[in-house]
């Protein structure tokens, strides 16, 4: 959420970059509600004043005072009542209409939508075959990894189960994302697979409504988390932090639950958007400190990066533009894999994305920190990124490390976790 003394002072820069980001805002309300809930609190402080006043003047007021002290006592009672209503409902659309506000901007960032990122850089080139490459959906099918079929009876289209050598390979995914982040100083966590309403909110989600793709639980205020970025920024919830602490870095493995209302078409076949699946993911938390921020931001990148080297998968790297962001992101990079099987002779699709919240998430969620150097408190920054998200990671190991005879080769990095260093039909 943006300060809204920020908002106040800025009201032509915020309104830009909700254009930007394809947001609809109306910052002339915020404004006007600002006003008058500075009036009703001024109003409230008054009739206060006087209530007390009032009441004050009864024990020594004669018999015949007494009565009509008594009645502007009630009187007071019944505004101070009427004032607090009024200011409840204007704090309340005032919240509303702020929390619709998606964060700042990065001046670095590309202007437009998600086909205008610009590309960073690449890493290796797109996987060459001197036969005809199958997509993942063939080449699971035809090695017995998966079924679709069981999925939809179980839970309906979009679930599926993995089998054989695929659990080993999901395990072995996870085992490799968690022995890197542990390396880089990341704390590990097991994350809840829900989340109270108030965090989902908090770090940016929506949990509810038609453009949700939250599945959330009837009669509660429960939602399942559709990544451990929820649960891992909740859990700092109305904290005050030690600057001195800073940063703190933290890894959650997790299952993810989307609707992927819409995700429908060729490119989003098989395992690529699906309604669960596993993934680490790193997060976390700095000082309020764009340089120090931004320090974390390049880590996750680099680790990233790393992971899909040495998953010997080609890559690139985007500078993901304003209409792309989602609402916390200050700056988003996401880490696209080649995918041979992937459109109409093989194109990039997203794996891995990492953003800088800066104080957004944490002025939800009440998160701040405090040094000697400072009076008071701030919030703190906030980070997330993908370690591995293993479907689609899956997806970029099979179809490019897939063999003429419809075997996959397993990276080194992996096979001691498989415990092959390939998967083919002669089991």
């Amino acid at each position: 959420m943006l300060d809204l003394q920020y908002i106040c002072d800025n009201p032509e820069l915020v309104e830009e970059n909700c254009k930007n980001r394809g947001v609809e805002c109306n910052i002339p309300r915020i404004l006007e509600l600002r006003t008058q809930r500075s009036s009703l609190i001024a109003a409230g402080d008054d009739i206060r004043r006087l209530q007390k006043e009032t009441a004050a003047k009864i024990p020594k007021a004669t018999a015949e005072e007494r009565p009509t002290f008594i009645e502007q006592g009630k009187q007071l009672k019944v505004e101070v009542a009427e004032n607090e209503a009024a200011l409840k409902e204007v704090e309340t659309e005032l919240h509303a209409e702020q929390s619709i506000l998606p964060n700042m901007t990065h001046p670095d960032a590309p202007l437009g939508g998600e086909e205008d990122g610009s590309v960073l850089r690449k890493w290796s080139e797109p996987t060459q075959f001197d036969f005809t490459p199958k997509d993942h959906v063939e080449l699971m099918a035809d090695l017995d990894l998966v079924d679709f079929e069981a999925g939809a009876k179980v839970a309906g289209s979009g679930f599926y189960f993995l089998k054989n050598e695929a659990v080993l390979l999901e395990m072995a995914l996870v085992q490799f994302a968690i022995e890197k982040v542990r390396s880089e100083g990341f704390t590990l966590y097991t994350t809840p697979d829900l989340a109270r309403q108030d965090v989902l909110q908090g770090t940016g989600y929506q949990p509810r409504g038609p453009e949700t793709q939250i599945y959330s639980i009837e009669n509660t205020d429960l939602s399942l988390i559709a990544t451990a970025e929820i649960p891992l920024g909740g859990m700092l919830r109305d904290q005050i932090l030690d600057e001195a602490d800073l940063p703190m870095k933290a890894a959650g493995v997790s299952h993810c639950f989307r609707t992927e209302a819409g995700g429908h078409g060729k490119a989003s076949k098989g395992i690529y958007r699906v309604h669960q699946f596993t993934k680490v993911e790193m997060f976390g938390f700095t000082a309020p400190d764009l340089a120090k921020s931004d320090e974390i931001h390049e880590l996750i990148v680099r680790i990233e990066e790393e992971i899909f080297q040495a998953l010997e998968i080609p890559y690139q790297v985007i500078d993901t533009a304003t209409g792309d962001l989602g609402g916390p992101a200050y700056r988003k990079f996401d880490l696209e894999a080649w995918m041979p099987g992937r459109g109409d002779g093989g194109t990039y699709g997203e794996v891995t994305s990492a953003s800088n919240c800066t104080d957004f998430q944490a002025r939800r969620l009440g998160i701040r920190c405090k040094t000697p150097e400072r009076k008071g408190t701030q919030f703190v920054h906030t980070l997330n990124g993908t370690a591995i998200a293993v479907t689609r990671a899956m997806i970029a190991l099979i179809e490019n490390h897939q063999q003429a005879d419809g075997s996959i080769r397993i990276p080194e990095a992996i096979q001691k976790w498989v415990g092959t260093d390939c998967i083919s039909s002669n089991r």
